[in-house]
């Protein structure tokens, strides 16, 4: 049997090594344990049992305690002094059967001590039994040794925490997700790292097991944010699982989300960008919208719209191809985002070759100046647009729309006024902006531009 724990011998085939100066007892215990289906070593003296045990790992060793030269009791402390032989089990025999005798070589690291004359049955039970107490033992130090391999190799950080919050162990994997050398965390209290509030939950759920283990829940799992050793914050899935042994323990296992929140972050963020000119999109619009058009009817300002229009666009991507119709529309993109310059202004592809643009607390005269800036600017790009009959470069048609809003009023009768305003531009010749200047509902700014 291998003692490094790759194996675990069967009675069958255990290798027992039996020291004896008397070659009568040594050729009797050799024949039994060899009728036992022992595989068996002999050795008559105590430095030879070292040199036998040093290289086939015998999984007992029978040592008889008064021998010439060496003794008994100094060839078990050499064994129990070597790394490679101090786990080999030593059953000690011998005539000396006084207490102290027998003390002095459980002191020395026997696991048994038989009294001579051996009777032969005795000595195959007990070696029976320290066989099976061996195996036992290698079974529990190699699932430990496997498990504590799992432990160090897995991806989660692993705690365990104790029930007044001390952290009493955690696994490589946790250490590095928090920035902390090896052993460095024990000791310290979950508080050290967890917001004070989510730490006293924990702490109360702790006390409530510690009180009353039996009626306990698995915590379960909650995303949190943990302090690094740095100073910066970490985003984790926590699963704490109680674990009763002689006292209330806490199985923490630690999932490191920070790459699927910045994944998940990109997501929402590209799920409200158009994707061909990276300005909002229209579902980010509307959102934005909605969310102004609260804010105003709280406060009482002014909401201004602007809805644009590039002129004969159509005509752009039949003249030059899609290709230059697409960077058109990226150039147009840039002029007008760079016009919304504060929090609560935002510039949109609206859809094709539209865009709008929302300037909460703006009014009327402000967001008609706003708009001609837009123009001019979208104008002075000078892009060429060789059949347009308004202009040889790209244009845009501007509507604008102000709103004070009232409960009886709506963000679809502010765009209606919008696009009526942009389409009177288109009329009056394209490359201009116009607006609705009415003060009241945007309704019957709708009706005086109808009218004229």
């Amino acid at each position: 049997m291998n003692l490094g724990g790759t194996s675990i011998a069967t009675q069958r085939d255990a290798a027992i090594l039996i020291v004896d100066d008397a070659p009568e007892s040594l050729s009797a215990l050799r024949k039994m344990m060899v009728e036992q289906g022992y595989q068996t070593f002999v050795a008559n003296s105590g430095e030879r049992a070292l040199e036998i045990a040093r290289r086939v790992h015998p999984d007992l060793i029978l040592l008889d305690v008064v021998m010439p030269g060496m003794d008994g009791i100094e060839t078990c402390r050499q064994l129990k002094a070597s790394p490679v032989t101090q786990r080999i089990p030593v059953i000690f025999m011998s005539a000396r059967t006084e207490a102290e005798d027998v003390v002095a070589g459980f002191d020395c690291g026997a696991v048994d001590y038989i009294g001579k004359p051996l009777r032969m049955a005795e000595v195959c039970a007990r070696v029976r039994t320290q066989l099976q107490i061996r195996i036992s033992q290698e079974s529990q130090q190699e699932q430990a040794e496997r498990l504590r391999t799992i432990v160090n190799n897995m991806a989660e950080g692993l705690l365990i925490i104790e029930a007044d919050g001390r952290i009493q162990f955690t696994n490589p994997a946790c250490d590095q997700y928090l920035g902390y050398a090896a052993n460095e965390l024990a000791g310290q209290s979950i508080s050290d790292l967890l917001n004070p509030l989510v730490a006293q939950e924990y702490l109360d759920y702790f006390a409530r097991y510690a009180a009353n283990p039996e009626t306990a829940y698995s915590h379960g799992t909650r995303e949190v944010i943990i302090r690094h050793h740095n100073g910066s914050s970490v985003c984790m899935d926590l699963t704490l699982t109680p674990m009763f042994l002689r006292q209330p323990l806490f199985i923490g296992l630690l999932h490191d989300i920070t790459h699927h929140k910045l994944s998940e972050d990109a997501l929402q963020r590209a799920a409200m960008i158009d994707p061909l000119t990276k300005i909002a999109n229209r579902r980010h619009f509307d959102s934005f919208l909605e969310k102004e058009w609260q804010r105003a009817l709280r406060s009482g300002a002014a909401l201004s719209l602007v809805v644009l229009d590039v002129d004969h666009f159509k005509l752009y991507n039949d003249t030059l191809g899609h290709a230059a119709g697409d960077v058109c529309l990226q150039k147009v993109a840039q002029a007008i985002n760079s016009h919304a310059l504060r929090a609560t202004d935002l510039a949109a592809r609206y859809g094709g070759e539209e865009f709008v643009l929302l300037f909460a607390e703006t009014d009327s005269d402000s967001a008609y100046l706003l708009a001609e800036s837009i123009r001019a600017h979208i104008e002075s790009l000078q892009l060429p647009h060789p059949r347009s009959v308004t202009s040889p470069h790209i244009t845009v048609s501007i509507g604008v729309a102000t709103i004070h809003p009232s409960q009886l009023d709506s963000t679809e009768s502010l765009f209606v006024a919008a696009d009526r305003a942009m389409y009177v531009a288109k009329e009056g010749g394209r490359n201009q902006v116009r607006a609705t200047r009415s003060s009241g509902d945007s309704l019957e700014a709708v009706k005086a531009l109808v009218m004229r």
